[in-house]
């Protein structure tokens, strides 16, 4: 049976027009791989965000990445300062990952 590996799970939530600064962000803190979902929808701090609304340009992405606990402290650092300029939000949890073989 394999071993599970304790990880950090980001779900980060902004504007895709930081989609760009955030990537760079990420390549500065050595992750490896992270999922982007684009045009989401819901609703928070800049009202109601639909993506089947033809009359709203702007458009939310989710990024969703797990790290081990080391990287995740290197990404903390960086989205700290930056999700003040992004507004969104973002999530840290933990979670398992299996091992590989």
């Amino acid at each position: 049976m394999n071993e599970s590996i304790i990880m950090k799970r980001f779900e980060i939530v902004i504007g895709s027009e930081y989609l760009d600064q955030l990537t760079g962000l990420l390549e500065r803190s050595e992750v490896r791989g992270y999922t982007v979902f684009k045009n989401v929808g819901g609703i928070g701090s800049r009202g109601i965000r639909n993506p089947d609304d033809v009359l709203i340009t702007d458009e939310n992405i989710v990024i969703i990445l797990a790290c081990k606990e080391d990287r995740a402290q290197k990404v903390l650092d960086e989205l700290r300062t930056a999700m003040k300029g992004f507004g969104g939000m973002c999530l840290v949890s933990n979670c398992h990952a299996q091992a590989p073989g």
